[in-house]
């Protein structure tokens, strides 16, 4: 983790208020460039409005924010710009192949058609999607996808990359081969921001934070979270904080 560059993330008691319901309630937290930050909590607890903020498809109510260096006020498309977007529910297309998505989203993203062309070439060597290339993407199993789709969603190399529960409904192996990618690209300077509500994956991410009723009740290293709450267990942790939660939806 680079501790010398700006700051990828930057919150100051960052609310979103629909009415009289809080959703998000003056979050601070800073996420560093490079770093694979864990942004977990139970339904309801505000995780996903607070990422349709950073990700520049929701307007604050109040306080401060700043992602890639752009305010989340002023400046949300070049937000867009700079990230990229992987949900669980991913968002290829079933209808085309595995070589019509790349070059659909390498020109959404802007690359010209030689660096499409390399990217192309580099990402089904990588994933080992060759025989499968011209084949449809529906037709591939689920973690093919997954990988496929984290894959598409950097192709242009961006500064942060945000991961809305990725792994949902992959088995552990497949799920421990995303996390490879995960720490390749990170590894090549992205920012990496996932939600997850599998535990053993904030293991593997270098801090998380843990959202209750729209606040940030913790965060920290997941070492020095269960240090604090004086457990072994993630799980504890997670557990310790959620179960006095009032929310039940986000």
């Amino acid at each position: 983790m680079n501790q010398t560059q700006e700051k990828a993330i930057s919150c100051r008691e960052l609310t979103k208020q629909f009415g009289d319901f809080v959703a998000v309630n003056k979050i601070t937290f800073d996420v560093e460039a490079g770093e694979i930050f864990g942004f977990l909590g139970a339904n309801g607890a505000g995780k996903t409005t607070a990422m349709r903020m950073l990700c520049g498809l929701s307007y604050p109510t109040s306080g401060q924010a700043s992602v890639a260096s752009f305010d989340v006020y002023k400046q949300q498309e070049s937000i867009k710009k700079t990230i990229g977007y992987m949900s669980q529910k991913f968002s290829l297309y079933e209808n085309l192949t595995v070589l019509e998505n790349i070059e659909f989203f390498g020109g959404i993203y802007g690359l010209s058609d030689k660096e499409l062309k390399l990217k192309s070439d580099e990402l089904v060597s990588t994933l080992g999607l060759g025989p499968e290339a011209r084949k449809l993407v529906g037709s591939l199993p689920l973690g093919w996808k997954q990988k496929l789709a984290f894959s598409v969603a950097i192709i242009h190399e961006p500064r942060i990359v945000f991961l809305d529960e990725p792994t949902g409904g992959v088995d552990p192996v497949t799920r421990r081969q995303f996390w490879d990618l995960i720490y390749a690209a990170a590894d090549r300077g992205i920012t990496i921001f996932v939600t997850t509500h599998y535990m053993d994956e904030a293991e593997y991410c270098n801090r998380i934070s843990i959202m209750v009723d729209g606040k940030v009740e913790a965060l920290d290293s997941p070492g020095n979270l269960k240090r604090q709450f004086n457990t072994d267990s993630m799980d504890d942790v997670f557990y310790q904080l959620a179960r006095g939660a009032k929310r039940s939806a986000d």
